[in-house]
């Protein structure tokens, strides 16, 4: 059985990317599903393939469903359409697009054939993350919400000199060092 490898391009920044493995006999329901959850995006949106050539222009549609929109060819159903009877050449690529109000665009590119399944892998699986994801609505974070919970808590806006308190910088801490001192010389007699 043929394991395809795609990678799958941020359509804005090819630096950001998935590797994914599936096999030729899956649908591009269960790739539409790979994307998604390689990226962290919900499965709530509209979604479609487009065949493609090496300039990537759109050919063949195999859409989530049949929308309401004129066609060329009525297109392919991703749940009735194997990964491998759409592909054409070693080196067959796919646009993917991902709700039409947002237009999240994907370059979908075979970058390899093998013959060989690993038993330790459940297809189709994501084997190669490059670069930070976007967020599915908005901005995400470097430091993730745990961040602003610990913002709000502390006050962080408000920060003297270099992170230091202005009791350290007048030494009122060193009393503490002194009694401590104290308690080790006695321990010690």
């Amino acid at each position: 059985m043929a394991i395809l490898k795609f990678r799958i391009y941020l359509e804005e920044d090819e630096s950001v990317y998935r590797d994914v493995v599936i096999r030729h006999t899956q649908t591009f329901q269960e790739l539409h599903e790979a994307i998604l959850k390689s990226y962290e995006f919900d499965n709530k949106h509209k979604a479609t393939f487009f065949r493609s050539n090496d300039h990537w222009l759109r050919g063949r549609e195999i859409s989530l469903e049949k929308y309401d929109k004129e066609y060329k060819a009525p297109p392919l159903i991703m749940a009735e359409t194997t990964i491998g009877s759409e592909i054409r050449d070693p080196n067959q690529r796919f646009i993917y697009l991902y709700d039409f109000n947002k237009n999240w665009g994907f370059l979908v590119e075979l970058i390899n054939v093998s013959k060989e399944e690993n038993p330790k892998i459940t297809y189709p699986s994501m084997v190669r993350t490059e670069g930070i994801a976007p967020s599915q609505y908005g901005t995400k974070g470097l430091l993730g919400p745990k961040f602003a919970d610990i913002e709000e808590k502390y006050d962080l806006t408000q920060v003297v000199g270099d992170g230091f308190s202005e009791k350290d910088e007048e030494g009122e801490d060193v009393g503490f060092a002194e009694e401590s001192g104290e308690a080790e010389s006695e321990e010690e007699v």
